[in-house]
């Protein structure tokens, strides 16, 4: 499994996380059942769609980095062939 496999698992994780503190604490507090489902199911969907942001803003930096990576590969590639071509061999002008 590589790592985008993982990353792709982030809006569920975060999703199921804000669902189990939603079920403790309205647990703790004595809600009604109704309110303890409307509640877990608000948290589910906002913690989703945050989830799913976080996700998009992760693959946009990767994306800008590995746009940023490769430009400089091909300038440091660029370079070596122009030393290459050049052999050393750089006659000063008078």
């Amino acid at each position: 499994m590589d790592q985008n496999d993982k990353k792709k698992y982030i809006p569920v994780i975060l999703m199921l996380l804000g669902g189990l503190i939603t079920v403790v604490i309205t647990f703790l507090r004595s809600f009604s059942i109704l309110a303890k489902l409307g509640s877990l199911l608000a948290v589910m969907a906002v913690m989703y769609f945050v989830g799913t942001l976080i996700l998009n803003v992760i693959r946009h930096f990767e994306k800008v980095n590995f746009e940023k990576e490769e430009a400089e590969r091909k300038a440091r590639e660029e370079a070596e062939s122009i030393a290459l071509a050049t052999d050393g061999n750089v006659e000063e002008k008078e």
